[in-house]
């Protein structure tokens, strides 16, 4: 858990850090940024890597899941995965597009159980995966020397710039602070 984006809070976590999760409101101050975020990306272009994995979101209420398929998948150098499900899904949706690897989880009922079982573990009332939910999740990766959003509701990643994985955390909470600042009162 992240307490705050100072650097003194910053440095309470353990380095280095190769992936953020941010859960932020979804409103409609987030949908118009982002709807003319993705115009701009569309007319002006942008790098992205083509290792780096990303998946669309075609599941209800899967965001979380979504974004921690790709903290994991884009880490793998750094993340040991033992023979399993998960390794299995990466391995399998290698070579796939991010709109293939959702439809593959789509329909992949190992996955979907999982996550009921573990949904279904906590103490929260769960939302149906037809219930509106104003939060979303979102995973900022360093790959390759960039710094990436990964969104699965949006049609491609987001690539913010340089960093290292000696910045990575720094230059991680500067993205987490710009999606805070387009709606303060949030």
């Amino acid at each position: 858990d992240v307490y705050g984006l100072d650097p003194e809070l910053l440095a309470m976590l353990p380095q280095p850090v190769c992936a953020l999760l941010l859960l932020f409101p979804c409103n409609k101050k987030y949908h118009d940024y982002a709807v003319s975020e993705v115009e701009r990306l569309e007319k002006d272009g942008q790098h992205v890597d083509d290792s780096l994995f990303f998946m669309r979101q075609t599941i209800g209420n899967a965001c979380g899941t979504i974004g921690l398929l790709h903290a994991i998948s884009n880490n793998k150098d750094r993340v040991e995965l033992d023979p399993g499900y998960l390794k299995n899904f990466i391995d399998h949706t290698a070579s796939m597009t991010a709109e293939e690897r959702g439809a593959y989880l789509e329909g992949d009922d190992t996955i979907s159980a999982a996550h009921e079982e573990s949904a279904n573990e906590g103490q929260s009332e769960l939302p149906s995966d037809r219930d509106s939910v104003n939060l979303h999740f979102v995973a900022l990766v360093h790959h390759n020397g960039h710094l990436y959003e990964l969104d699965g509701r949006k049609p491609f990643a987001i690539n913010h710039g340089e960093t290292t994985m000696d910045t990575f955390l720094e230059d991680g909470a500067l993205v987490c602070k710009n999606f805070m600042s387009r709606d303060p009162s949030e």
